[in-house]
């Protein structure tokens, strides 16, 4: 993760083979991990915000494609006037052509849409808090497995004792801090479908790193994971729509649309961020922790106070962002040949 101390050239290879999807970043870990707890603030931010919206308009997929269609209407203009974007999206054409990009690597999107439709099916009989354990199990579980496989732009990341301890610990706190809040029993299957959403998390935020890489812009891989986003859940609108009609009326605080803005910026910061710590990124999960903490006890929307559950619960998930920082021994390095993507 971090920089290695030096090796002897008698302990390695002098010139170890790496994957050819790795790249090597110089941005400093601390400042890595500081960029993503703000980018896990930020899906905080957006989660009340749409969350929000959906309670108002009792339609979690109407709710839904105006957050992603939004952000991509955002992303459309900025990549229309700024020819660094243009030149990223003509390099990922590019990469396809040659194969140095599989065609599925652009479907991380995807996994945005399922975690939008997990929301409306099990958060209401969930709940809040016991939805958020299941989703944060699937995505840190789903960070291991895709750091070990390998899938990232990052490269394979051995699952050292310190990852798999924080991992561990990051699971804890987030029980921790929802434990005061889960008093009945609910139906363990349908916890499968926000851990399955929380896993498919990982393997987007690899996707986006890989398509990151192959734009050399992280404008461009926003911009594929929000159009195959989009597509996805106009394509569920569409089929919600026919059972259930259209929303009677739209509310008008202008800060309710503001979900797709959010997006926009936490997920081009994790785009760019994936490759330098890993996609187990439990700096995700303590800054959805720190914002959530925070905009419960600056902006309530219950009567219930915040227990000394929640605030131990943050502390410790920020311990585990600490922990997953330690310093790894030895440098990502494979003696496979490189093949192109098929």
């Amino acid at each position: 993760m971090s920089r290695p101390p030096a090796i002897s050239s008698t302990d390695v290879p002098a010139e170890p083979h790496r994957h050819a999807h790795v790249e090597v970043s110089r941005l400093p870990m601390w400042v890595a991990v500081a960029l993503t707890v703000v980018s896990g603030a930020l899906t905080a931010v957006q989660s009340r915000i749409n969350g929000e919206l959906a309670r108002r308009l009792d339609d979690f997929a109407v709710a839904a494609v105006i957050s992603f269609g939004s952000g991509l209407l955002i992303l459309l203009v900025v990549v229309a006037a700024w020819p660094a974007g243009r030149r990223g999206v003509g390099r990922v054409r590019e990469a396809l052509a040659d194969r140095r990009l599989a065609w599925w690597m652009l479907l991380g999107g995807l996994a945005g849409a399922w975690f939008v439709a997990t929301q409306g099916i099990a958060a209401a009989v969930l709940g809040v808090a016991l939805f958020t354990v299941a989703i944060v199990a699937g995505q840190t579980l789903g960070g291991v497995v895709v750091d070990v496989i390998g899938i990232g732009p990052g490269g394979r990341r051995p699952l050292t004792l310190p990852r798999a301890a924080a991992a561990i610990l990051a699971l804890a706190a987030v029980g921790w801090a929802v434990s005061a809040q889960v008093e009945t029993a609910v139906p363990v299957l349908l916890l499968l479908l926000p851990f399955s959403a929380g896993f498919a998390v990982s393997w987007q935020q690899a996707m986006n790193g890989r398509v990151r890489v192959a734009a050399s812009s992280a404008l461009a891989a926003t911009l594929v994971n929000f159009a195959v986003g989009t597509t996805a859940l106009v394509v569920v609108l569409a089929v919600h729509a026919t059972s259930v009609g259209w929303p009677d009326s739209m509310p008008t605080e202008p800060w309710l649309y503001a979900g797709g803005a959010v997006g926009c910026v936490f997920i081009a910061m994790q785009a760019g961020l994936v490759r330098r710590v890993g996609v187990l990124v439990l700096g995700v999960v303590a800054g959805q922790l720190s914002a959530a903490l925070a905009l419960d006890l600056l902006l309530p929307t219950s009567d219930h106070a915040v227990g000394i559950a929640t605030v131990g619960g943050t502390v410790l998930a920020l311990a585990a962002v600490a922990l997953s920082g330690i310093r790894r021994r030895a440098r990502h390095a494979s003696p496979e040949a490189v093949r192109p993507v098929r």
